[in-house]
């Protein structure tokens, strides 16, 4: 859920045939889905600034509903929602990012998915598994991001390499000689420490095998969790990856420069390379995830909410529907290049043909999301510790992972 500032451009006008049923997806009782009301919304980052145009062209097929939508930073989001939560003011309908998702389920704030409405096969397996609390579905995936590798190829081939790493010995290798035939300074960008540096983190121990909770308890002190840290620190041992960076450093700067050639990141980087280093274009790709014993990458994105307290929870399904549905999410992309989570989005047009947009929906079939825990944030904070104590030379990969696990064992309740 974390992305950099994007700009795009906004597609025609709605053109939706969606029409509102009498009885909403998730039934209780409030207002008729088909009655004069007003349903509020919040949500954050990019999606908070584009989701008013689909509201307005919502209302004109559905002219008794009026979707008011509340933009939020995703800095202050979380904060917004504890304190709105803890006063019962949740709005009707909340964008409720992967992280967040645990948290909020288990506060009771929340109402359940009606998974009869909601089909968990229509969306990617990883997208829906991060709403699932103790069995409960609660929130409908809206859009989707994982992590791939991002690679510059014209600098691969002065280099003598032709295709992209499928492994992590041929990721090294590429590293390599990166530096000592292709003339870059670094061989890869990986976040060697701060906020959130697990979400760089993660492919490789998912790709080692590992799992972050098993059978109701942290799995961090596993084989995985120590190959994994091992692989991510030999980039920084060996100077292919920078030990330290700058507050707010900006990756693509330095790909477009040739200083670094390699990164992994989310798919909002492909607009961010179009956009800021046009003279990339043909010069770059996006590959899988390079495979330990395989190649699976971390997911992420937002759901859709429906608080517990809304008055309005048959025309907040009804909107929910609207925006998840394969229709409404090939329209979302076409807003904001947004990867749609419904699988039958990626049927038609720029999504089902162009190369680098089918790497992500193929690493897709192959991430897996972040369990729904309540205490994420601190289990996160922890996981960050570790990593940043491999990188900088602090601990030994099992130091820190029998660290990792020993701080995370009271938080998983």
């Amino acid at each position: 859920m974390h992305r950099t500032a994007r700009t795009v451009s906004i597609a025609v006008a709605l053109a939706t045939t969606f029409g509102i049923s009498a009885c909403g997806s998730s039934g209780g009782s409030g207002v008729a889905a088909d009655e004069k009301q007003t349903l509020t919304v919040w949500a954050m980052g990019t999606e908070g600034e584009k989701l008013g145009e689909v509201a307005s062209a919502y209302k004109k097929v559905n002219p008794n509903v009026t979707v008011k939508v509340t933009p939020i930073g995703w800095d202050v989001a979380h904060q917004k929602l504890v304190s709105a939560a803890a006063a019962g003011n949740l709005p009707d309908v909340t964008q409720m990012g992967s992280t967040f998702m645990g948290e909020f389920a288990e506060l009771g704030v929340l109402e359940p998915v009606d998974t009869k409405e909601f089909k968990k096969d229509d969306f990617f397996p990883a997208a829906w598994e991060g709403n699932v609390v103790d069995g409960e579905v609660y929130g409908v995936p809206w859009y989707v991001d994982t992590r791939v590798l991002y690679y510059r190829t014209d600098l691969a081939q002065k280099a003598g390499v032709t295709k992209a790493p499928a492994n992590w010995a041929e990721l090294a290798k590429l590293a390599s000689v990166y530096q000592s035939k292709a003339g870059s300074k670094w061989g890869i960008s990986l976040q060697p420490y701060n906020l959130d540096v697990w979400q760089n983190w993660l492919p490789f121990f998912y790709s080692a095998g590992g799992e972050l909770i098993k059978d109701g308890k942290p799995a961090l002190d596993s084989e995985a969790a120590v190959t994994s840290l091992k692989e991510y620190a030999t980039y920084f041992e060996k100077g292919l990856a920078k030990k330290s960076v700058q507050p707010g450093y900006d990756v693509i700067k330095d790909f477009g420069n040739d200083s670094v050639p390699m990164f992994l990141s989310g798919p909002w980087q492909t607009t961010n390379i179009a956009e800021n280093q046009p003279q990339l274009k043909g010069k770059w790709a996006a590959a899988p995830m390079p495979a330990g014993t395989s190649s699976t990458s971390f997911a992420g994105g937002s759901s859709l909410v429906i608080s517990k307290d809304s008055k309005h929870k048959a025309a907040a399904g009804e909107f929910i529907k609207h925006l998840t549905s394969a229709k409404g999410q090939a329209d979302w992309y076409e807003r904001t290049t947004d990867l749609p989570a419904h699988q039958g989005a990626w049927s038609e047009g720029k999504l089902a043909s162009d190369p680098n947009l089918k790497v992500f929906r193929t690493q897709m079939e192959n991430a897996k999301a972040i369990p729904a825990l309540a205490k994420w944030a601190e289990i996160g904070a922890k996981i960050d510790e570790a990593i940043e104590s491999v990188t900088q030379g602090k601990a030994s990969p099992e130091e820190a992972a029998k660290k990792m696990q020993s701080a995370t064992e009271g938080l998983v309740e």
